[in-house]
């Protein structure tokens, strides 16, 4: 399982590298509706969206992955406002560091994005803190 994931998170780094989404300028200006808008983040999207959805429809059919591992899906239908708070609050760090998760572990490997990487996980850790969870 464990080079089934790491190859899987390889891959994912790759693409993220390729399509530009680890480029924080590139992703602002995305975000820019209003100004230099680019695009071009809108195919890498597309074409996120044309490989999981056959994917997910799958995976609803199934109670095992193809390597045989348990298949969770979420089960909560319900927007509340601790999602909606929380996008809010993805979707304005996105906007103003340029940087999701994935992006900066990307940036992390290249040397780039401690400081977001950190704060990430300060609010992970915050969240996990708050919840009661450990």
């Amino acid at each position: 399982m464990i080079p089934t994931a790491f190859a899987s998170g390889l891959l994912f780094g790759f693409g993220l590298l390729l399509a530009g989404m680890a480029n924080p300028a590139k992703v602002q200006a995305f975000l820019d509706l209003a100004g230099a808008w680019d695009p071009s983040l809108m195919l890498v999207m597309g074409g996120a969206i044309a490989v999981a959805a056959p994917a997910f429809a799958w995976a609803k059919r199934h109670q095992r992955t193809l390597l045989g591992a348990s298949l969770e899906l979420p089960q909560a239908r319900h927007l509340d406002r601790r999602l909606l708070l929380g996008a809010a609050l993805f979707g304005a760090g996105w906007g103003m560091a340029g940087i999701c998760p994935g992006p900066a572990l990307v940036l992390l490997a290249q040397g780039k994005a401690l400081i977001f990487v950190l704060a990430m996980l300060a609010g992970m850790g915050l969240h996990a803190f708050v919840n009661g969870k450990r």
